[in-house]
């Protein structure tokens, strides 16, 4: 008897540890699904431990890490003087951003893209931010879309040999905007392609853009919106109810085997009774029916 609940505590200890280690497998028929923390902007507890316990929470083992918890969390000071927040960014050891993957990594966590950084900090900030992401084990920083930021990023992403990834917002709407002039560029920059943002500002099939620039997408941004002839129109709704093709851009990576990180972004209206983690635990398993659906 004695033998056998040994044989069970050391069972239980065994799954416990392998949660810990990685139990978070988020990654359904081949794709990876992760989240922004963005996600879970409407909670109270915005301190980094508090996030990441949201994101293991909802099943996730692959996050896009907003830059200001983490600086936060790391001591920023509580100063409007740029001088003072440069001279501290400047100054900060990356072996704190190496303690914060560590402790991602033991619950399970992958840091796959760090949004931190703008085109209108100094060179030695914008050397941090990269040196940060590289702490982190990030791919790359991720910040809005533009020409202008393009030009002033480009060199940094090539010295550092790291992604500066572009997101989207409505710009695909104007029909003065494309993408390729952005990503002319440098071969270092990249996309974090907002899918529900660009199908509500032009309707158009957001797989046919993923199809041509696949090699050039790090991540997407996956939302379900309604088109800008519908009523209401742009508008986020929850998975499945509103017209961007979800189901079909997840099929078609997961087609091609691309290696391209799919990314919940809730922005919808959080029903009564229920938050932000519940949320973004269904859009997970709306995915994840998508890509492993039932025989």
């Amino acid at each position: 008897m004695k033998k056998i609940c040994l044989s069970v505590i050391g069972i239980w200890c065994f799954l416990l540890s392998a949660n810990a280690a990685g139990g978070n497998n988020s990654k359904f028929g081949g794709v990876q699904i992760g989240a922004i923390t963005y996600s879970y902007r409407s909670l109270p507890d915005q301190t980094l431990p508090a996030i990441l316990n949201y994101i293991v929470d909802s099943g996730l083992g692959s996050v896009e890490l907003m830059g200001g918890p983490v600086e936060q969390y790391l001591g920023i000071p509580q100063s409007k003087d740029p001088q003072v927040i440069r001279q501290w960014r400047t100054s900060l050891s990356m072996d704190k951003f190496k303690e914060i993957k560590k402790t991602f990594k033991k619950k399970g966590v992958n840091i796959h893209i760090l949004k931190l950084g703008d085109p209108k900090w100094s060179d030695e900030e914008i050397d941090y931010a990269f040196n940060a992401c590289k702490a982190l084990g990030a791919k790359g920083i991720t910040m809005e879309i533009s020409e202008d930021a393009a030009k002033r990023m480009a060199p940094f992403a090539e010295k550092h040999r790291l992604y500066v990834i572009f997101h989207n917002h409505g710009q695909p709407g104007n029909p003065n905007f494309s993408f390729d002039k952005v990503l002319a560029h440098g071969a270092y920059l990249m996309l974090n392609f907002d899918a529900g943002h660009y199908y509500g500002a032009t309707g158009s099939d957001p797989c046919d853009l993923i199809t041509r620039l696949h090699d050039r997408i790090v991540s997407i941004h996956m939302k379900d919106k309604t088109g800008p002839n519908a009523t209401p129109r742009d508008k986020n709704q929850p998975f499945g109810q509103g017209q961007t093709p979800v189901v079909e851009m997840l099929r078609l990576i997961q087609k091609e085997k691309w290696p391209i990180i799919c990314d919940i972004e809730l922005e919808y209206d959080i029903p009564a009774g229920s938050d932000a983690v519940g949320e973004v635990k269904k859009c997970v398993e709306y995915c994840r029916s998508a890509l492993l659906p039932k025989k």
